[in-house]
């Protein structure tokens, strides 16, 4: 397979369908969203087709909270740090698998971020007595839930 660049809608497509395939054969995460979320894909794909179009193409059409949905399987099944880190192995080798260029490295980036923020928010709501700063918010202040 030829890598390209991220340049549309249908690029975008392929990147998270390429990537939830590989998440629901997972045998780290798969079971979070099979058996626990019990996801609807025909819902959830064009959610995440909006989500990545809004942060690479500035699309502007995901307009949800992000953490909310989070929030609430959090308390189904506490989402471990290890998730998260699995979660980004499998979008990484997704990326890295089919394209290449500057949207290829600015989508691996804020998966980072994402990772990184998701898990350190159901990391304090999980062991809320590691001694973090306290005074960190678990929302986005400025974002009205």
């Amino acid at each position: 397979m030829e890598k390209r660049e991220i340049a549309n809608t249908e690029d975008i497509m392929e990147l998270v369908n390429s990537f939830y395939d590989k998440v629901k054969a997972d045998n780290v995460i798969g079971f979070i969203f099979n058996d626990v979320a019990k996801v609807d894909w025909s819902r959830h794909l064009p959610v995440m087709y909006d989500f990545w179009g809004s942060l690479l193409l500035g699309s502007g059409s995901y307009g949800r909270n992000v953490m909310d949905p989070h929030f609430k399987l959090n308390k189904l099944i506490p989402l471990e740090p290890a998730f998260f880190e699995r979660w980004l192995q499998l979008f990484e080798s997704t990326v890295n698998e089919r394209f290449t260029g500057e949207k290829a490295t600015q989508a691996i980036s804020r998966a980072r971020s994402i990772k990184g923020i998701m898990s350190f928010k159901m990391d304090q709501i999980n062991h809320p007595d590691k001694g973090t700063d306290k005074n960190i918010p678990l929302v986005n202040p400025g974002h009205q839930q």
